[in-house]
């Protein structure tokens, strides 16, 4: 099983928002300001929502807007 996360831009504070809306009801809303966070934070939150068995193998994170580097 794999879960998806919508990741999107938190305006207010620059860093990220995550969410997976689970299909029985409820989900996981997260943030982090970096995306060294956002994968903490998300991976805490799958393993608090499931338990061992339950646990999917894997996260994907789907960005809703495309990350920019800023290179100069």
């Amino acid at each position: 099983m794999e879960l998806v996360f919508s990741v999107t831009p938190c305006a207010e504070t620059g860093g990220f928002v995550a969410r997976w809306d689970d299909p029985a009801g409820g989900g996981i809303c997260t943030q982090g300001d970096t995306f060294a966070e956002l994968q903490d934070v998300v991976t805490d939150a799958v393993r608090g929502y499931f338990e061992d068995g339950a646990r999917p193998e894997t996260v994907r994170l789907h960005f809703t807007a495309d990350p920019v580097l800023a290179v100069a």
